[in-house]
Parts: C-alpha cells; sequence; structure tokens
C-alpha cells in the first residue's frame, strides 16, 4: 500500500522529524572519531535538500552502535554532524541529547530552512523498549514525522515505531522520506510487477535464513540461482559429500521442498556445479571471541563431492559463467547474500563475476539490478560497481523481512495516502 510522502506535504515552518539511519561505521584515529563510510549519511541528502527548499525546520533522530542505554563517548553523534553539514554545504546544529530541555530548546532555535541533529537516541534504554513516555517526548519535538531509515524499520522501537504511533495519536501527519520512498518501489513495486525473465540470485549462508524469502518469490520468479554457503545443505540434501563445508543437516527436507515448489512452479532452479576450496588448518590462534583460527590452504576448484578434510568458499569458475549468461538475459534481478567468502579474494570472484555480469547487463540491456542489502551491498561496493546497479538497497535484515512479506513496525507507523 503507497505511504504518505513528503512529497505531498506542506512543511513550510513545520517542525520535521526525520529518522534517518546514521548508523555509520566508524573508528578512532589519533583520539579522534573517523568515519569510514558516509554511504548512509548521502543516501539522505535527497530528503533533507527537499526539507531545505521547502522551508521545514528539519530534526533529524538517529542511533549508532550498541551504546545499551548510556552514554558512551565513542558513539556520539557529533561527528556525523560535522559530516553531514560538509555535505550539505551549510550548518548543521547538534545537540547533546535527543529529549528533554536541551532538545527542545535547540528545536525552539531552528529556523526555516535549518537542520539540527539529536544525539543517539540509544543513550536511552527507553528507545530499544519503544517507552511511550519516551516516544511522547521525542513527539513534542514535532509537527511532522518523517521515515528515512529503511534499514531501522523492521525494529519496533520508540524513534522508528512509538513516536509516528503517538503523532498519529494527535492528527499530525506521518510520511515516508524519499529515500524510504525508493525502497518500497524497487523492493515492493518493481518486483510485484517484474519486467521478465525475473532472476532472483540467493546466497549467504544459512538456508533457514532464506527460506521464507526463496517460499515467496518462487511465485514470482522465473529463474533461482543458488550461491553461498547456503549451496551445501543443497548439495547434502541430494547426497553429496560436503567435507568441512558449512551446512544445515536438519534443512535438508526443507532444501528439496523449496526445489519440489519451483519445480510445481516452472521456476528454473540451478545450484552450483563447480566449487572452490581449500582446506582448514588449526593455526593455534584465537580470535577476540576465543575461537580457533583456521589458515585456509591449497585453494582449488572441484567438480562434484567436497573431500572430507576440505570447505566449501566459492562458487566455481563454470557456476560463475552459467550464472552470468543467465544474469545477461534477465529482465529484472534481485539479487541477496553473496556466492562465497568474498572478504578474502581468493574465495571472491564467484561473487565478483555475478556483479559484473549484472552491471554488464544494466547497461546493456536495460536490466533492472535490484540489490537487496546487507553482504551483498557491501560486495558490490567493494568491486567499485555500486553506480552501476539501479538500485542497491540500505536495508539488511530489514530487507530480509520485508520480501519476506513480514510487516515492518517502521512502515506501519506511516499514512497510506
Amino acid at each position: 500500500m503507497a505511504k504518505l510522502s513528503i512529497r505531498d506535504l506542506d512543511v513550510t515552518g513545520k517542525r520535521v522529524l526525520v529518522r534517518v539511519d546514521y548508523n555509520v561505521p566508524t573508528e578512532e584515529k589519533n583520539g579522534v572519531i573517523v568515519i569510514n563510510d558516509i554511504t548512509r549519511i548521502r543516501e539522505t541528502l535527497p530528503t533533507l535538500q527537499l526539507l531545505i527548499q521547502k522551508g521545514a525546520r528539519t530534526v533529524l533522530a538517529a542511533h549508532l552502535g550498541r551504546p545499551d542505554g548510556k552514554r558512551e563517548p565513542s558513539l556520539s553523534l557529533k561527528p556525523v554532524a560535522e559530516k553531514l553539514a560538509e555535505l550539505l554545504g551549510k550548518p548543521v546544529a547538534f545537540v547533546d541529547d535527543c529529549v528533554g530541555p536541551a532538545a527542545e530548546a535547540a528545536v525552539a532555535a531552528l529556523t526555516n530552512g535549518g537542520v539540527l541533529l539529536l544525539e543517539n537516541v540509544r543513550y536511552h534504554a527507553e528507545e530499544e523498549d519503544n517507552d511511550p513516555v519516551f516516544a511522547a517526548q521525542l513527539a513534542r519535538l514535532a509537527d511532522v514525522y518523517v521515515n528515512d531509515a529503511f534499514g531501522a524499520a523492521h525494529r519496533a522501537h520508540a524513534s522508528t515505531s512509538g513516536v509516528g504511533r503517538i503523532l498519529q495519536a494527535w492528527g499530525r501527519p506521518t510520511a515516508a522520506g524519499l529515500l524510504m520512498e525508493r525502497e518500497l518501489k524497487f523492493l515492493g513495486d518493481e518486483l510485484d510487477h517484474p519486467a521478465r525473465p525475473f532472476v532472483v540470485i540467493l546466497g549467504g549462508a544459512k538456508v533457514s535464513d532464506k527460506i521464507k524469502v526463496i517460499d515467496r518469490l518462487l511465485d514470482k520468479a522465473d529463474t533461482v540461482l543458488i550461491g553461498g554457503a547456503m549451496a551445501y545443505t543443497f548439495k547434502l540434501a541430494h547426497g553429496g559429500k560436503t567435507g568441512k563445508s558449512l551446512v544445515e543437516k536438519d534443512h535438508t527436507g526443507t532444501a528439496l521442498a523449496a526445489e519440489e515448489k519451483a519445480k510445481s512452479r516452472k521456476v528454473a532452479f540451478h545450484l552450483p556445479t563447480d566449487t572452490v576450496i581449500a582446506t582448514p588448518v588449526d593455526s593455534g590462534k584465537v580470535n577476540k571471541k576465543g575461537r580457533p583460527v583456521y589458515d585456509l590452504q591449497n585453494p582449488r576448484v572441484v567438480a562434484g563431492d567436497i573431500p572430507d578434510d576440505a570447505e566449501g568458499f566459492d562458487i566455481g569458475p563454470e557456476t560463475a559463467k552459467a550464472y552470468a549468461a543467465i544474469i545477461a538475459g534477465a529482465g529484472t534481478v534481485l539479487w541477496n547474500g553473496p556466492m562465497g567468502m568474498f572478504e578474502d579474494t581468493r574465495f571472491a570472484e564467484g561473487t565478483i563475476a555475478v556483479a559484473k555480469a549484472l552491471a554488464e547487463a544494466t547497461a546493456k540491456h536495460g536490466t533492472k539490478s535490484i540489490i537487496g542489502g546487507g553482504d551483498s551491498v557491501k560486495a558490490v561496493n567493494k568491486a567499485g560497481l555500486d553506480s552501476q546497479m539501479t538500485f542497491m538497497s540500505t536495508g539488511g535484515g530489514a530487507s530480509l523481512e520485508f520480501l519476506e512479506g513480514i510487516p515492518l513496525p517502521g512502515l506501519s507507523a506511516l499514512d497510506n495516502k
């Protein structure tokens, strides 16, 4: 169902509380917190520029990390305010709390076209508890509520859900931002009525994580391509040997049921025919979580069974070539989940091949390439192909739940058109 948009509202002189996703990766360098990736900040600029243009008094709410209800200086949003000001080309005010007298005074000081970023909402434990009193404190800062944080829309927190519900009860509008609109368009409308053939590429570690998505998309897709560690559960289900590979032995029936549904729907269902494997050898070291660290030795390609002492880490070159050929003829492609352990260059070729094939199909044939968030987006960014895709979702878990058809609390709190 279409949601009310900021395009539909007259916000001149009004206090517009915008929930944004500024949960950006940071690190400390020489005593200064540095932002490593500005993607999430950059993606909100169209919404903010429209609000500035319309003369709104824009108040931004966001979280950063997991401070567990405490004021953790390393998780302050102040560096984000400075970066945002740089990207917007205008001052961005900052206040060191998100509710209470200081926040209310900072909001009252805003002029038309002004922008204010509130401090990390998760400094208050009430945020994640969706506490109604805390949500009402946030609501008092707003005449209008806008959610542009799709990546947090699956969380029923005070700033993503509670405040919207309260403002609705007060008769004040709650609307989607421009980024939220794009997410709903490409993960919703475009997939409900895809240009065909519609190809779904699913990777990642576990069949159990993706089975609801697989089940739902089998009603829409023409072809499904499986990669990542989840492929080994399918392999095991067919009686193949998977060595030390990550498998879900209790989900082999789930895998076979998915294939059977695909067959009944006349959906082509492709599994890898070759695999990049390596032999894990205990290094004698442990990681930060105290778990053993393994050296992955002798990377090689096998077709068929995986030896008992080896583990699969990527789709092989023949599979990558076959998948690329299918992608080349697609009208719409949805990709969620990498083909292998792409963080290690030795096991990144399958994922890179898929990304290149998608970029080429988009450029040459007008294929709609939709990247469904999380590690898929990281992989495309790492390959330097992000600008060549039709759409890259900013949601990880939110994308997955939306594709599964689960109602998202952050969307439910927005007015319908």
